[in-house]
């Protein structure tokens, strides 16, 4: 299924360039229909079904006139203005996957719960990051598992579901929408998911993609287990991505293994420490009552990683029954760049799916 787009636009050269450019890139996504004439193009808003509607804020939109179904927004020349009118807004001179993406936006609040676009049928591989206790660098690994599978060529996907956590600690791209959008998009039955976890997901340089964080903390404690699960399931199954890669809080309540059901590994971090390694011993003995009272199936998913491990004041616990599959020394005074260029470097990250 593709969306039909319109745009009206008295720049004929403008108009020729954006019609080339989404048809060069987006043939498979979209049927665009381009207009200069204002009159022509509303006639046939209605006849062709057309389902986003863009038009240069230099004409007089009576956005009532138009069908129910068709999303509208205007064409500005500035990308600072974000609504004209009380409409959406769309910088013209943009880069076309930004607008791409606005759009793709657009389109998911009205088209509700249709299908949408689908990229693939495979559902990609799940590995769920957790630490153990805090300060052993969970986060870090997770980041940098994501960006060892996206140097192979894989297209990776990093989600930090972790209630006070960040992706753009590691990763930072151009793009207006984060995390608040996906939280507004499952709590609302109006809207697309999976169309708007395309228009919302950013590319790092280094090939990971990811979400914003959301400018609220408060606002990931609103998300339920329910949604929480049905994110992540969507991410799977929209077959966009090779490897997910999930940064969670550490816990293995009832609800918090549901999702980490949706994981293929679940990779537990610890550094090694005493007290690191008493709540790894505790949290083992718990999984293990869990599954043999048939609560859970977690530990033959289990894998163990050290990071921030000293010679001296660390130990590890080869003989827990966990699979161990490596670690990371410790790095004194260097940043967190410079960490995730030595982690990225390990071999552990091809160990996980072994």
């Amino acid at each position: 299924m593709k969306i039909k787009l319109a745009i009206l636009e008295k720049d004929q050269n403008y108009l020729n360039r954006f019609v080339s450019s989404f048809s060069t890139k987006y043939s498979d996504k979209f049927e665009i229909y381009s207009f200069t004439n204002q009159d022509v193009a509303l006639s046939t808003l209605e006849s062709s079904k057309i389902d986003i509607f863009m038009a240069n804020d230099a004409f007089d939109v009576d956005v009532r006139q138009l069908p129910k179904r068709c999303g509208f927004a205007y064409l500005v020349d500035s990308i600072d203005v974000e609504s004209l009118n009380n409409q959406r807004a769309i910088g013209k001179f943009q880069r076309v996957d930004l607008i791409y993406k606005q759009i793709l936006s657009i389109y998911s609040e009205k088209a509700g719960s249709m299908s949408g676009l689908k990229m693939g049928d495979d559902t990609a591989r799940v590995v769920a990051f957790q630490s153990i206790s805090g300060g052993c660098g969970g986060s870090t690994m997770a980041a940098a598992c994501a960006l060892h599978y996206a140097a192979l060529g894989k297209k990776t996907l990093y989600l930090n579901l972790e209630k006070f956590g960040s992706s753009d600690v590691f990763f930072s791209a151009e793009g207006q929408f984060s995390m608040s959008d996906i939280i507004y998009a499952l709590k609302s039955k109006n809207v697309n998911l999976a169309l708007k976890l395309e228009s919302s997901v950013k590319m790092d340089p280094r090939g990971v993609y990811f979400f914003s964080a959301p400018a609220f903390a408060l606002d990931m404690m609103e998300l339920k287990t329910d949604e929480l699960v049905r994110l992540v399931s969507e991410l799977r199954l929209t077959g966009s991505y090779d490897v997910i890669v999930l940064d969670l809080d550490f816990s293995i309540n009832k609800e918090e293994l549901q999702i980490l059901d949706q994981a293929q590994v679940v990779v537990w971090v610890g550094d090694g420490s005493e007290i690191s390694n008493t709540k790894l011993y505790r949290a083992y003995g718990a999984v293990s009552i869990m599954d043999q009272q048939g609560d859970s199936s977690l530990l033959g998913r289990l894998a163990l990683v050290y990071n921030k491990f000293s010679n001296k004041t660390s130990r590890s616990m080869d003989d827990l029954g966990i699979r161990m599959i490596g670690g990371s020394q410790r790095y004194e005074h260097a940043t967190t760049a410079m960490v995730l260029e030595q982690l990225v470097r390990k071999d552990v990250f091809d160990k996980i799916f072994a």
